[in-house]
């Protein structure tokens, strides 16, 4: 089993900044994928940012060149730095990791960001 853990969500004014780490344990790969996921009201999951255990990244259109993922070195940690959010930012953004061998989906209990004035 594997254990996500998120931290760092909150309010924040638009323009504003804030960094979501997710810390993983348990029954962690060194080849197993990691990300950012959101869910706003009503809305489905969708994938925001995403990270391989080589490094790779992508980002969906609507967050690139405002958010970068991170992943450290040892691979358990995985963050999120959002700048210049805006107010459709807001929504639950959960961590994920993939074990693309057993194709398999771990989640995190989520965190919310309310990107507001």
């Amino acid at each position: 089993q594997v254990q996500l853990v998120e931290s760092g969500g909150g309010l924040v004014q638009p323009g504003g900044s804030l960094r979501l780490s997710c810390a993983a344990s348990g029954s962690i790969f060194c080849f197993d994928a990691m990300g950012w996921y959101r869910q706003a009201p009503g809305k489905q999951r969708d994938l925001v940012a995403g990270i391989t255990s080589r490094g790779y990244t992508n980002y969906s259109d609507s967050v690139k060149g405002r958010f970068t993922i991170s992943r450290d070195s040892d691979k358990n940690t995985v963050h999120l730095q959002m700048n210049s959010l805006k107010p459709e930012d807001t929504a639950v953004y959960y961590c994920n990791l993939h074990n693309p061998l057993y194709g398999v989906d771990f989640w995190g209990k989520g965190t919310l960001v309310t990107v507001s004035s």
